[in-house]
């Protein structure tokens, strides 16, 4: 911990540590997971670039996106505000930078690949059975959303094309035309 955070005061005086995402955070096997992602990853070059991010703060990130539906940005920007969710990826004290830039997640995502993402998925899944917060009558089935939704998408069709192109040259015109043109 750096020496200007010695007087700062730690987040699990600040927060409920009966709140879900403490307790979560609490039996999640963090070392275990860290390990197997690790595992993962591609071998970083002696000396190459700045120092990886930690595990732990990538795949709670990666856990808090899927689990509130957000982007990487706004995981990113709610990491900010929340003390739970800092104390979630294993903050110490509160934090007022984010985390990392979003396009990090993206890139760690791509790293992990699918078996990493299932790898983090399972180990969120024992820890939630481990505090009975999901049965495993739960996990015998999985309902998969798969409803269709509208989207308000124009395709660029000939004659909306020239549409457009004819109330562009209409305002044109307009602008051009002499004053006393009636």
């Amino acid at each position: 911990m750096p020496a200007d955070e010695l007087f700062r005061s730690r987040l699990e005086n600040q927060i409920d540590l009966r709140h879900p995402l403490a307790r979560l955070s609490q039996r999640m096997p963090w070392t275990a997971l860290e390990q197997a992602l690790s595992s993962r990853l591609p071998a970083t070059q002696a000396g190459g670039g700045r120092p990886a991010l930690p595990v732990r703060l990538i795949a709670g990130l990666l856990y808090l996106k899927h689990a509130y539906d957000l982007s990487d940005e706004a995981v990113c920007e709610r990491w900010l505000e929340n003390p739970y969710w800092q104390f979630f990826t294993g903050e110490v004290v509160f934090q007022t930078r984010l985390p990392c830039d979003a396009s990090s997640l993206t890139r760690w995502r791509q790293r992990l690949g699918e078996a990493g993402m299932e790898e983090l998925l399972a180990h969120t899944i024992n820890a939630a059975h481990a505090m009975q917060a999901v049965d495993a009558r739960e996990l015998s089935r999985v309902i998969v959303d798969t409803t269709v939704q509208e989207k308000a998408i124009a395709y660029p069709t000939d004659s909306r094309l020239l549409e457009v192109a004819r109330k562009k040259l209409v305002l044109l015109a307009k602008r051009r035309r002499p004053p006393n043109f009636e």
